[in-house]
């Protein structure tokens, strides 16, 4: 007949106290696979972030209708290391240094690529022309290129190489290429494909 014993009770001689030795290990073993497995999915979670996708929020209204104050947005930033950028993507950037519009600096824009590396710019009334094309938009506008405006048929404003020409859908509300200049490639860190926030507004680019 098999004797228990109760915590505290003295094990008589010759017997032999239950072996707990492998419940431990077990146990042991387990969390220790899940402290791998929470540390992997940390170090994955940090690694999409910092060089595949990475999340925005939209502080102004220079890109309205498309993107609204309070918008959050994804942005692939693969798609420019690995990928062509094209006329008419939504980017976020790094603000060039002279980006003053606001009486203050905004580290990180959003804006939509109107030139590429090599175009010529120019607008007439409101339309604005690409290498003598009428620019197709898809989105609202109501105002000439801008200051660089004094550019012509004749005398157009041209993309230097490695350099885009940026503008907000909402043009006369956008800080942009119109004042500040081009950007380069390198100042880009993705494209916006996705509107996360709110959940009203959610959608592909």
């Amino acid at each position: 007949m098999s004797a228990a014993y109760r915590d505290g009770d003295a094990v008589p001689a010759g017997a032999h106290a239950p072996d707990v030795g492998p419940a431990r290990r077990r146990l042991r073993r387990h969390l220790i696979e899940w402290a791998v497995m929470i540390a992997v999915a940390l170090a994955i979670t940090l690694g999409v972030r910092g060089y595949v996708v990475q999340t925005f929020l939209v502080p102004s209204s220079s890109m309205e209708p498309t993107l609204l104050v309070g918008d959050r947005i994804l942005v692939d930033k693969l798609a420019v290391d690995w990928g062509e950028i094209n006329r008419g993507d939504v980017v976020v950037f790094h603000s060039p240094p002279n980006e003053d519009c606001a009486g203050g600096h905004e580290a990180i824009l959003v804006k939509r690529v109107i030139g590429l590396p090599g175009d010529h710019l120019y607008s007439i009334g409101d339309t604005i022309y690409v290498d003598g094309r009428p620019l197709k938009e898809a989105w609202p506008h109501t105002e000439p290129l801008g200051p660089p405006a004094v550019a012509s048929p004749r005398h157009p404003y041209v993309v230097g190489a490695d350099r885009y020409f940026v503008m907000g859908d909402n043009h006369a509300s956008s800080c942009d290429s119109r004042y500040w200049g081009t950007i380069s490639r390198g100042a880009i860190i993705g494209k916006v494909f996705l509107r996360v926030w709110p959940v009203s507004r959610f959608g592909f680019l």
